[in-house]
């Protein structure tokens, strides 16, 4: 379970072990607009990395530009499900381009895979500095202070996430879990009642409760997995594939 959360990062979508440098107008946070035909290829990748199909997805990632923003971006999330090193530098080749958010995500949810908190908060911070509504981040930086012992801020960026993302089921289990732990059973049918939350999800939450009380608060809740964003891995401790795009895209 604990690599799991460590893996939780589990945000998303190179080429290259060394992303190459980026020159000015990247630099100065451009992202150049990819022709029909990169569009084309880029959408192919993100289908087979939601298929599961990540190594295949980061070949025809390979044949485009690594120019791209995007193509870094989609890149570093399937490293991340593949839990390669490929994928710290070029998240870190995002930073202060027009996708600098998803660089700061990508980073905190590394370095809260290998245990390093204070850098996990501080780049998911950033993330949420550079774009506040974005519902997948501040689901991430929930589960850092929830490891962080710190129960009611989780709560909030729960609270938060589940509310700018309608629909997405992971901040909605993340809550109730986090509901069930802290014994708030009235809060927790409301929330059921009110996302008509399937008997399967409650019995989860209610068993993550369980652990979290008796492990203490690293056990890992749901999470994505950034290959695909596809299946929940609230329990499983694997890396998550890209969507071609969590974590999203």
């Amino acid at each position: 379970m604990r690599r799991m959360l460590m893996l939780f990062a589990m945000g998303l979508l190179g080429g290259c072990a060394n992303p190459p440098a980026q020159v000015g107008w990247l630099t100065q946070g451009g992202c150049g607009q990819p022709t029909q035909d990169q569009e084309l290829a880029l959408n192919l990748a993100r289908d087979m990395a939601a298929e599961g199909r990540g190594h295949a997805a980061l070949a025809h990632l390979q044949a485009l530009p690594s120019s791209l923003p995007e193509v870094r971006l989609r890149q570093a999330r399937i490293y991340r499900s593949l839990d390669r090193a490929e994928a710290g530098p070029l998240y870190r080749s995002l930073l202060g381009t027009c996708l600098a958010a998803d660089g700061h995500h990508g980073l905190g949810q590394l370095a809260a895979a290998r245990g390093a908190q204070s850098e996990a908060l501080a780049q998911l911070r950033e993330a949420l500095s550079l774009a506040p509504t974005d519902a997948k981040v501040r689901n991430d930086l929930g589960l850092v202070l929830l490891r962080e012992g710190r129960v009611e801020d989780a709560r909030f960026e729960f609270l938060t996430s589940l509310e700018l993302s309608q629909g997405d089921p992971l901040p909605a289990q993340n809550l109730l879990s986090l509901l069930f732990y802290q014994d708030d059973y009235q809060q927790a049918a409301e929330l059921v009642s009110r996302l008509k939350l399937p008997a399967d999800a409650v019995r989860r939450a209610e068993e993550r409760a369980r652990e979290m009380k008796r492990e203490g608060l690293s056990v890992p809740l749901a999470q994505r997995r950034d290959a695909a964003q596809a299946p929940l891995l609230a329990e499983v401790n694997t890396p998550e594939p890209v969507p071609g795009e969590e974590v999203g895209q």
